[in-house]
C-alpha cells in the first residue's frame, strides 16, 4: 500500500472531523463513538506536528466549531461548561501537578476524583429552590433550552429538599450541572423491545440519550428512561461552595443524584490507586465510562489556577485505554487451518486499543469481507471489548485511497497458495482445500509435528497418527497430550509394551525446544533454520507471538512475505485455540539461546553421504552449536563438508565463491566427535 501524502492526509482528516464535530455538538447524532474521533484527531495532530506547515485555521485542532442547530431556544450560560484535558498515564498527572505546582509554588493540593460518565452534559437552573430551566452544554458558551424534556425525567428534583445547613442553595439562582445517561441495563430493555418489534436496535446509550432530549414532544422523551447525574453545583457567590466534595455533599442534602464513587485524596499515590481500582471495576458501573475526572478540590485554588483556551488548569480528564481506534489496513493474508479452512486476517499498522497493541484480526470469511466493503489501504475502525480478541467494526470510507478496489478472496487464495485449489462447499461461508479433508490434513499436521525435525517424538509415524486420528482421539496436534495408555491399546496397532512407549515418549516432550515447537506448529514459509532464528530473537513463545510485523523483519531472513504468515498464523482464532490448549496441558517449550555456540556465525552444506552418521543428525550437531545448515551453497557459506558421492555442482559453486570444502574427518573435529 502507497500511504498518502501528509497534506492529503491532513486534509482528508480535516473536513472528516469538521463533519464528525457538527454530527456531534450541533446535531447532537454522532455517527462515530468518543474514541473513533480521538484516535483520528490524534492522527491530525501527529501530521501537523511533524509538519507546521500544514496547520490551517479550520483544522480541528486550532478551533470548536460550533454553529448551533435550531428548534430549541439559545441560552447563554452564566459561565463556560468547561471541556478538559486529556491524561492517559501516571506521569501525564505528574506533568499536571508539576505544571500547578509552578504556578502555586508551596501550596498543598487536596485532589478529588469521581467517575467521568458517558452522556450530554446539561445544566439544570433552580430559582429559589423550584426547577426553572434546563440547557445543554452547546458550544460551552451557547447551549439550547430544553427545559420541557428535562422535566420528564424522573429523577430531576423539580424542588430542592430543604435541609439544614444547606438552605442558602434555596435561595437566590443556584445551577446544577451533570449528565444525562441512559443507564446500560435499560438501555438493553430498549432494544430488547426494538428487536422485538422488527425495528434497528439503537447503536449506543450516550447517542440515545442525546437523540432523545432533543425531540420536540416531551411526551416521547418521558417514555425513555433517562436518569440525571449531577457533577458540580454552582453559585453568584464562589465563597458558598469552597470544595468540590462540599458540592457533592450538598448535591445529596438537595434531592440530587451523583456518583457515590467520588473521593478525596492528599496524595498523588491515593489517586493513582483510585485510577487503577476504577480501571478494574468501571464495567460493572451502571452507566458507561472512558475515565475520570481529576479536580484540585479547593474551589479558591481552582479559580486561581485560570483557564487556558477552553480548559481549566485545576482539572484534567483521566482516560482509560480506548476500546476503539482506527488504524489503516497493511495487507490482508489468509491463513489455512487445521480443516483446511482458509481464515482472512486484516495486518494493520500497529495501533494501541484497550491498552495493548493491535497489529493484525481475522475477518472470518469471504462474506464478512464484502459485507465490511474492507480493502487493502482502507482507514479502519477496531474495537476490543473487554478481554475480547480485535475485530474490525467499519471502515471509514471517506479516507480511502482513490486507487482502491474491492478485495478479490479467490485471486488472492490463488496467489498466496498457487500449489492448493480451494472451493466453497454449497451452504457455507468458509472456502476449504479442495481434495483434502479435514483427518487428511490433520493427519500431516500431527506427523509432522512428532517427525524427526520437530518434536522427534519416538513411536508416532505416519501409520500410528493415522490410527489414533481414525479412532477419533485426535482432533488436534496438543490432543497426543490427552491419550492415556487405556485408550491406546483398545487399538489394533497397540499392546501393553507398546501403548505405554508412545504415552511415554509424548509425555517426554512437554518440554520442547521452542525452536522445535515452533517448526512443528507447521507455519507456512517457517523452516527450521527460520523457526531457530525467531526463537533466538524473541526467546519465548509468548514474544512472539505478539510480535509486529517490523519487529518480525529484523530477523534475518525474515521478509514481508514471512512476516505476514507468522502474523497471520498467530491471529487465526483456531490457533489461539489450540496455543491455549497446549498450555492448558502443561506443555510448555523452553528456549536455550545457541546462537553464541561454538558454530555461531557458520553456515555448512553437506554434499554426498557422511559414515558417522545421517544429513538430519549432522544438521541438528550444527544447529546445536550456533551453526546454520545450509540446503545449498551460497556466497555466505563457510564450510562445504564433502562426503562419499560428492555433488559435482556443490563442488564448482564452491570453488567460484571461495568456500572451504573440507572432509569428513574435519567436520567431526568441528562439531567436537
Amino acid at each position: 500500500m502507497t500511504a498518502s501524502q501528509p497534506s492529503e492526509r491532513a486534509a482528508e482528516l480535516r473536513q472528516l472531523l469538521s463533519n464528525y464535530s457538527y454530527e456531534y455538538h450541533v446535531l447532537d447524532q454522532p455517527s462515530i463513538s468518543d474514541a473513533v474521533y480521538d484516535s483520528l484527531f490524534g492522527e491530525l495532530k501527529r501530521i501537523e506536528a511533524a509538519h507546521p506547515e500544514l496547520i490551517m485555521a479550520d483544522s480541528p485542532t486550532q478551533r470548536v466549531g460550533s454553529a448551533l442547530a435550531g428548534g430549541f431556544k439559545k441560552v447563554r450560560h452564566s459561565s463556560r461548561m468547561l471541556s478538559l484535558n486529556d491524561v492517559f498515564d501516571r506521569q501525564d498527572v505528574e506533568d499536571w501537578v508539576v505544571r500547578m505546582d509552578k504556578l502555586l509554588p508551596g501550596r498543598k493540593h487536596e485532589f478529588f476524583a469521581d467517575i467521568k460518565m458517558d452522556g450530554l452534559a446539561c445544566a439544570l437552573i433552580y430559582e429559589d429552590g423550584l426547577f426553572v430551566q434546563a440547557v445543554t452544554r452547546g458550544d460551552s458558551f451557547v447551549g439550547e433550552d430544553v427545559t420541557a424534556n428535562v422535566r420528564t425525567i424522573k429523577n430531576v428534583p423539580l424542588s430542592l429538599r430543604r435541609v439544614a445547613d444547606y438552605e442558602l442553595f434555596l435561595r437566590g439562582r443556584t445551577e446544577v450541572r451533570g449528565e444525562i445517561v441512559m443507564l446500560k441495563k435499560d438501555f438493553a430493555k430498549l432494544n430488547e423491545q426494538q428487536k422485538a418489534s422488527g425495528k434497528p436496535e439503537f447503536a449506543n446509550p450516550r447517542n440515545l440519550a442525546a437523540g432523545t432530549i432533543r425531540q420536540l414532544d416531551p411526551k416521547l422523551v418521558a417514555e425513555r428512561p433517562l436518569h440525571f447525574r449531577a457533577y458540580d453545583l454552582q453559585r453568584d457567590n464562589p465563597a458558598e461552595v469552597p470544595t468540590n466534595m462540599f458540592a457533592y455533599g450538598a448535591l445529596t442534602a438537595l434531592g440530587l443524584t451523583r456518583n457515590q464513587q467520588a473521593s478525596v485524596f492528599d496524595s498523588l499515590n491515593g489517586v493513582m490507586k483510585f485510577v487503577d481500582t476504577w480501571d478494574q471495576k468501571r464495567h460493572d458501573l451502571p452507566f458507561n465510562t472512558d475515565g475520570l475526572v481529576i479536580k484540585i478540590n479547593d474551589r479558591a485554588q481552582f479559580a486561581e489556577l485560570g483557564i487556558v483556551g477552553k480548559q481549566p488548569r485545576a482539572a484534567v480528564a483521566y482516560k482509560y485505554a480506548a476500546e476503539q481506534a482506527t488504524t489503516i489496513v497493511r495487507d490482508i493474508v489468509i491463513s489455512i487451518g487445521r480443516t483446511g479452512a482458509a481464515t482472512p486476517v486484516a495486518v494493520f499498522e500497529p495501533t494501541v486499543v484497550a491498552g495493548t497493541t493491535v497489529q493484525h484480526a481475522s475477518l472470518h470469511n469471504a462474506d464478512e469481507i464484502a459485507r465490511l466493503d474492507v480493502r487493502i489501504g482502507d482507514t479502519v475502525v477496531i474495537f476490543k471489548a473487554g478481554d475480547i480478541i480485535p475485530q474490525v467494526e467499519s471502515v471509514v470510507s471517506e479516507l480511502r485511497p482513490k486507487d482502491s478496489h474491492p478485495f478479490d478472496f479467490e485471486v488472492t487464495l490463488k496467489h498466496q497458495y498457487p500449489e492448493l485449489k480451494f472451493e466453497r462447499p454449497s451452504g457455507e461461508v468458509v472456502y476449504r482445500v479442495k481434495g483434502a479433508t479435514g483427518p487428511l490434513l490433520l493427519k500431516k499436521a500431527v506427523e509432522h509435528f512428532a517427525s524427526k525435525a520437530a518434536l522427534d517424538i519416538d513411536t508416532l509415524g505416519e501409520k500410528n497418527v493415522g490410527a489414533l486420528v481414525d479412532a477419533g482421539l485426535v482432533s488436534d496436534m496438543a490432543d497426543i497430550y490427552r491419550l492415556t495408555k487405556d485408550q491406546v491399546m483398545e487399538l489394533e496397532r497397540f499392546a501393553d509394551i507398546s501403548a505405554g512407549k508412545l504415552v511415554d515418549a509424548i509425555a517426554e516432550r512437554k518440554r520442547p525446544q521452542l525452536e522445535r515447537f515452533v517448526y512443528g506448529l507447521g507455519i507456512r514459509h517457517v523452516g527450521v533454520q527460520t523457526a531457530i532464528d525467531l526463537s533466538n530473537h524473541f526467546g519465548s513463545l509468548e514474544k512472539l507471538a505478539a510480535a509486529q510485523i517490523d519487529e518480525l523483519e529484523e530477523v534475518d531472513g525474515v521478509g514481508e512475505v514471512v512476516a505476514e504468515s507468522i502474523v497471520a498464523w498467530f491471529a487465526d482464532p483456531d490457533n489461539e485455540e489450540l496455543l491455549k490448549k497446549f498450555a492448558d496441558l502443561g506443555v510448555k517449550p523452553t528456549h536455550e539461546d545457541r546462537s553464541r555456540g561454538a558454530l555461531a556465525g557458520q553456515n555448512f552444506v553437506i554434499t554426498g553421504t557422511l559414515q558417522s552418521m545421517g544429513r538430519d543428525i549432522a544438521a541438528e550437531k550444527v544447529r546445536s552449536l550456533g551453526g546454520v545448515f545450509q540446503s545449498a551453497v551460497a556466497k555466505d557459506t563457510t564450510y562445504l563438508v564433502a562426503g562419499g558421492k560428492i555433488g559435482e555442482s556443490k563442488l564448482q559453486k564452491a570453488t567460484e565463491y571461495g568456500i572451504k570444502i573440507i572432509n569428513e574427518a574435519e567436520f567431526l573435529k568441528l562439531i567436537g566427535e
